[in-house]
C-alpha cells in the first residue's frame, strides 16, 4: 500500500553535534569575507596564556563582543600588543572551536584606532618631554605674593575670562588685569596661544601669566598638548599658572607650567591673595604688637619701681657704708702694724739657718754654724763663735 503522507512531514535523520559544528565551520570557511576580515572595537579583557593572548573586542556600550586570540607564533611579530581600554583594529579570520562550539577571531595584525592613536602620540610626546626634564620640579618658579599686574591668556569670549576677572576683583581689587586674547580650541589655537604669550613678554609689565580655558571634551583641549605650546611655556621669562579644563583633565601645558590649577577660577584664587584674609592677618599682627608693648611696658615699669625703692634706701645704705669704711681703716692699721717689713724697719731682724728655717732658740744652734740675718735693707751671713745662755 502506497503512503499518502506529504514529503515535508517525513522526519529526516537528526544531525550529530559534530556534524552541525562541521557544517557551520564549512560555511564559515567558504565565506571569503569571514576569512580575511577587519574588526574595530575596544579591548574589554585579556588573558595571556602559553598558547597565545586571548582577549575580547567589545562595543563601547557593551552591546556586543567577540572573543579573539593571537597565537604565540603570531604574537611575537605584532608590534603593538592589545591593552585593556584601547580602541584597536584587528585583522584575522573567523574560526570555530569544535569542543566548545564557540567561534572566535584568529588575529594576525593589530593597530590602534581613533583615540588610541591620539593617546599613543600623547604618551610618546609626554615621555620625550619628561626625559628632557621639562616637568622637573626644580625648574618651577615661585609666583609673586602681591602682584600688581597679571596677564590672562584666554579667549575674550569665553566664560573663563569672566570668571577670572570676577574672582580677582573680589579677592584683590588693587591688581591690574591685562588680557592677551587667543583661540583656545581648534587647529589654529596653538600658534594663537604662542603669539598671545609672546605679546605679554614683549610688553614686559606683567609679573605672572594665567593660561586658561574652561572645561570641554578631551579633544577640545588638544591644543594644550601641542609641543609648540609646551616649548613656549618652558622658555617664557614670566611665571605661568594654568587653569585648563576641569579637575579630571591634565594637559602637557599643566605639567610644564610653574603651577597648575584645576580650573580658571582656582588659578585666579592662587595668583592673588584674599584681601579679607590680609585684613584679618593685619589685625592679628596689630594685636600681637600691642600685647608685646604692654608686656615690655610692664617689665620696664617693674624695673623703675625697683630703682625707686633702691633710691629710697640710699640714706640707710649710706650709714652702713660709713661704718664699714671705718672698720676697714682699723683693720688696715692692724695689718700694717704686724707686717714683717714694718717690724724690720724699726730695727728688728730675722735670723734664719742656711736651709731658710727661722731660729727661735739657741738650743738647736752650734758654734761655727752659719746663719742668715734678714735686715730691713739687705741680708748678712754670720758665723757663731759663742752661744750665750
Amino acid at each position: 500500500m502506497t503512503s499518502n503522507i506529504p514529503n515535508q512531514f517525513i522526519e529526516k535523520s537528526p544531525l550529530s553535534v559534530a556534524g552541525i559544528t562541521s557544517y557551520i565551520k564549512q560555511l564559515l570557511e567558504e565565506d571569503y569575507k569571514l576569512q580575511q576580515i577587519s574588526v574595530i572595537g575596544e579591548v574589554s579583557s585579556k588573558n595571556l596564556h602559553s598558547s597565545g593572548l586571548y582577549f575580547k573586542l567589545s562595543e563601547s556600550d557593551n552591546s556586543a563582543s567577540i572573543p579573539c586570540v593571537i597565537w604565540r607564533n603570531t604574537r611575537k611579530n605584532i608590534q603593538h600588543q592589545p591593552q585593556e581600554g584601547e580602541q584597536i583594529i584587528v585583522k584575522g579570520n573567523i574560526d570555530i572551536y569544535a569542543p566548545k562550539g564557540e567561534y572566535k577571531l584568529i588575529v594576525y595584525t593589530v593597530s590602534l584606532a581613533g583615540k588610541g592613536i591620539q593617546n599613543l602620540r600623547y604618551q610618546q610626546l609626554r615621555y620625550r618631554l619628561e626625559t628632557e626634564g621639562l616637568f622637573d620640579k626644580k625648574n618651577k618658579r615661585s609666583l609673586p605674593k602681591f602682584p600688581q599686574r597679571i596677564a590672562v591668556v584666554t579667549s575674550d569670549t569665553a566664560a573663563a575670562w569672566g570668571d577670572i576677572q570676577r574672582t580677582i576683583k573680589q579677592r584683590y581689587p588693587l591688581v591690574k588685569i591685562l588680557l592677551s586674547p587667543t583661540l583656545v580650541q581648534g587647529e589654529f589655537a596653538p600658534p594663537s596661544i604662542i603669539e598671545a604669550i609672546k605679546k605679554v613678554e614683549d610688553d614686559g609689565t606683567a609679573e605672572v601669566i594665567i593660561l586658561a580655558r574652561g572645561g570641554g571634551a578631551v579633544e577640545d583641549l588638544s591644543c594644550f598638548d601641542d609641543e609648540r605650546v609646551v616649548r613656549v611655556l618652558t622658555d617664557c621669562s614670566i611665571p605661568i599658572i594654568t587653569g585648563i579644563g576641569h579637575q579630571r583633565d591634565e594637559t602637557l601645558a599643566d605639567l610644564v607650567a610653574d603651577y597648575s590649577a584645576h580650573t580658571p577660577t582656582a588659578a585666579a584664587e592662587k595668583v592673588v591673595p584674599d584681601q579679607n584674609q590680609l585684613y584679618i592677618e593685619h589685625h592679628q599682627r596689630i594685636e600681637r604688637i600691642v600685647d608685646a608693648l604692654k608686656t615690655r611696658f610692664h617689665q620696664e615699669n617693674t624695673k623703675i619701681n625697683s630703682l625707686k625703692t633702691r633710691l629710697k634706701n640710699i640714706p640707710r645704705t649710706s650709714i652702713t657704708l660709713d661704718e664699714a669704711t671705718v672698720k676697714c681703716q682699723i683693720l688696715r692699721q692692724k695689718l700694717t702694724a704686724i707686717d714683717p717689713k714694718a717690724v724690720l724697719s724699726r730695727g728688728y731682724a730675722v735670723v734664719k739657718k742656711t736651709d731658710d728655717k727661722l731660729v727661735n732658740s739657741t738650743a738647736d744652734l752650734t758654734t761655727d754654724q752659719e746663719l742668715i740675718i734678714q735686715l730691713h735693707h739687705g741680708k748678712i751671713k754670720v758665723n757663731i763663735t759663742d752661744i750665750l745662755e
